[in-house]
């Protein structure tokens, strides 16, 4: 089958993740003869600017068609493009690894955690309003069918690791609406798995203190956001993380980090995220097709980057190197099979 991979280079820092990646792509592709076809497209604040709206129709079009999306960040429209897509598509699945890498400046060496995010409901559905002038209301929205789906997703992956889930929510407090998450957690993972709970203010202090009691996260939308950066930091830096947004039709793969305005056009920023976003990408298509050559490409892509950091010479600033984003890139596209 011919996969269509929607590519979206971003803001910020991300047409300069994508422009020093593609070579990367492109080498995973001819090697292992991968049936992707990419069309890259225009979306984010950019694209807002050129055309009045942060995901034109021309780009919509490409998207419906494609049965992968990967992107580089975007930045002030990142509510109507990701987000968007998100409950357009009903990738409902937000799935976002934190795992040390060597030679990087974590105070813990080998965290491995995975936090398994329900992704289109909570506080991010976006129902806001305004009453009054002066009163401002946005409603938490958690239903049982979102919620039963998403633990089962985390049960899937645990069985896959440790067979130990986390489920993380405030029912102590929001005990109608995190109530219902915690009840749906505790029905689907009691006796299947070593279970476990904890409030999202305790499991961001456990986080600091010890991330090893975790393996697998199960939250909803907005904790699930913020524990992931503080997890992807405590494993040596949010230019680290990954992520995938799963969908039962259609998937998008992008870095947990933001458009870092700060430092773009500068070649600093670190391709990480974005790289191992892909090979999650290419894990999902093994998924999805069975066939070998994914899996072996998204382990010729991890199996270099990780060269790279046990080199430690070509390591961007944020991990504690000096290495530009393209020097970077080029030692990870000689080191790829």
């Amino acid at each position: 089958m011919q996969y269509l991979l929607a590519l979206i280079p971003g803001d910020g820092v991300g047409p300069e993740i994508v422009s020093s990646s593609k070579k990367i792509i492109g080498k995973l592709i001819e090697n292992y003869n991968l049936n992707i076809e990419i069309k890259e497209i225009e979306a984010g604040d950019i694209a807002m600017t050129k055309y009045g709206e942060p995901l034109p129709r021309h780009s919509l079009e490409v998207i419906d068609k494609a049965d992968i999306i990967l992107k580089g960040p975007v930045g002030e429209s990142a509510m109507d493009v990701v987000v968007r897509l998100r409950q357009m598509y009903d990738m409902y699945a937000n799935i976002r690894p934190a795992k040390s890498l060597p030679n990087t400046q974590g105070k813990f060496g080998d965290v491995d955690i995975i936090i398994v995010r329900e992704n289109t409901e909570d506080l991010y559905k976006g129902f806001e309003f305004m009453p009054t002038q002066d009163v401002s209301v946005a409603m938490k929205i958690v239903s049982k069918f979102a919620s039963e789906r998403i633990v089962k997703v985390a049960l899937d992956y645990a069985k896959t690791r440790k067979n130990k889930i986390t489920c993380v929510h405030k029912a102590n407090v929001m005990r109608v609406t995190d109530g219902l998450f915690a009840k749906i957690c505790r029905e689907i993972l009691r006796g299947n798995v070593d279970f476990n709970e904890q409030y999202v203010d305790a499991a961001a202090a456990n986080l600091v203190r010890n991330p090893h009691m975790f393996d697998v996260i199960v939250t909803t939308n907005v904790y699930g956001d913020i524990l992931s950066d503080e997890a992807a930091q405590i494993a040596g830096s949010l230019g680290l993380a990954p992520s995938a947004n799963i969908g039962d039709k259609k998937a998008l793969f992008e870095p947990v980090h933001g458009a870092a305005f700060d430092i773009a056009g500068k070649n600093q920023v670190n391709p990480t995220a974005f790289l191992l976003s892909v090979q999650l990408m290419l894990d999902h298509l093994y998924k999805k097709s069975g066939e070998e050559k994914y899996k072996l490409a998204s382990s010729s892509l991890y199996s270099a980057l990780l060269n790279v950091y046990n080199e430690k010479q070509y390591l961007p600033p944020d991990v504690g190197g000096s290495s530009t984003t393209s020097e970077m890139t080029d030692r990870i596209y000689q080191l790829m099979r």
